[in-house]
């Protein structure tokens, strides 16, 4: 494939099938599923285009944006998810590592980095990551990657202790999390190894892949750590109000580390 190897636990963490219904087996999974759907239909540079998915698992974004009328290509480093992505329709699935995609130079309209930057904890591989997701964006085309931020897990921790449920993780270890961003994943069960940024953080690595000044977007926001959140998603009025009030405060600098993932795009020189 190339130099890179993906680590045991996250290839086996993806190997276990879990993450394929993770956007929609609960409230908070459907809120940020809704959300980015929301977000890149607005942000995208228009209709039709040559989209590449980079780590797009077993393509549940790929699926509606080829449904939307786009050419899509996923490049994922697990080759079981990729073959379950190479069934869908109108998707091109083939097995690759984010630091080295097996794609020409400025081949497509749009490259989404869904979620190798939380995954590779080298500052200088999430720097190469997004570099090669530039090389392969046309001049005009649209370079966007999704991060989880610095507070997440600790507000986890938070949430699912407020609910009884254990986390397999201690409070002292969710708070060094907090501070450093590094979770592993013999630290509990329900993920696996990733790096949890600052909202600056990855905007000074976009900067450092020649993507300078790029705009930011907070995904579920606050409202993503209700716990009741269930009320509010299957509630038609309530749905609306909800997706309504996080575009008036999805780009506002005070707020976007409050929410669970962020979402980075920026135009190609």
């Amino acid at each position: 494939m190339n130099e890179y190897e993906l680590e045991a636990e996250i290839a086996a963490y993806y190997a276990r099938g879990g993450e394929r219904e993770r956007l929609s087996r609960n409230a908070r999974g459907r809120l940020e599923f809704a959300r980015m759907q929301d977000l890149l239909r607005r942000l995208l540079p228009g209709d039709g285009l040559d989209v590449l998915d980079v780590g797009g698992a077993t393509g549940a974004h790929s699926s509606w944006l080829a449904a939307d009328g786009h050419e899509v290509t996923l490049v994922d480093p697990v080759p079981s998810q990729v073959a379950v992505a190479a069934e869908l329709p109108g998707v091109t699935a083939l097995v690759g590592d984010a630091r080295d995609l097996p794609c020409e130079d400025a081949a497509f309209d749009a490259v989404l980095l869904m979620g190798p930057l939380y995954h590779l904890t080298d500052r200088e591989d999430r720097v190469r990551a997004i570099a090669e997701a530039r090389r392969c964006a046309r001049p005009g085309g649209t370079v966007a990657a999704v991060t989880i931020n610095r507070s997440a897990g600790w507000a986890d921790w938070l949430l699912f202790t407020a609910h009884g449920i254990d986390r397999s993780i201690s409070a002292e270890d969710s708070l060094r999390i907090l501070r450093d961003g590094d979770l592993r994943h013999y630290e509990q069960d329900m993920f696996t190894t990733a790096y949890l940024a600052h909202p600056s953080e990855t905007a000074a690595e976009f900067a450092d892949a020649g993507l300078a000044a790029p705009d930011q977007y907070a995904v579920q926001g606050f409202p993503g750590f209700l716990p009741d959140l269930e009320n509010l998603i299957d509630d038609d009025e309530a749905r609306a109000h909800l997706m309504d009030g996080l575009r008036v405060i999805e780009r506002e600098p005070s707020l976007l580390g409050a929410s669970n993932h962020l979402l980075t795009v920026a135009t190609v020189p």
